[in-house]
């Protein structure tokens, strides 16, 4: 039986290479959080096994500095837009 972290690192890597992205992946005993680790990386998607991967918060984190892409359910979420936010 294959455990699901194999499982899910190999449907990112296919769903990524469909999609035409090259995958950095983050460093296993990080205790950044996600956003952070996008930003640090330059990445312009991140790319999860399913939206619930990370809590709402982070989630929205995420969306400041990257696109998101979700492998089950197929979703998109595009970053934050910078317009009229007076960031």
């Amino acid at each position: 039986m294959r455990a699901a972290p194999d499982w899910d690192r190999a449907q990112l890597s296919r769903f990524a290479r469909r999609l035409g992205y090259s995958i950095v992946w983050p460093d296993e005993h990080s205790v950044l959080p996600v956003a952070v680790q996008a930003r640090n990386a330059g990445a312009d998607v991140v790319v999860l096994p399913a939206p619930d991967h990370l809590d709402p918060l982070e989630l929205n984190r995420v969306m400041d500095v990257a696109d998101v892409e979700t492998v089950l359910p197929r979703l998109s979420f595009a970053r934050w837009s910078m317009a009229g936010t007076g960031r």
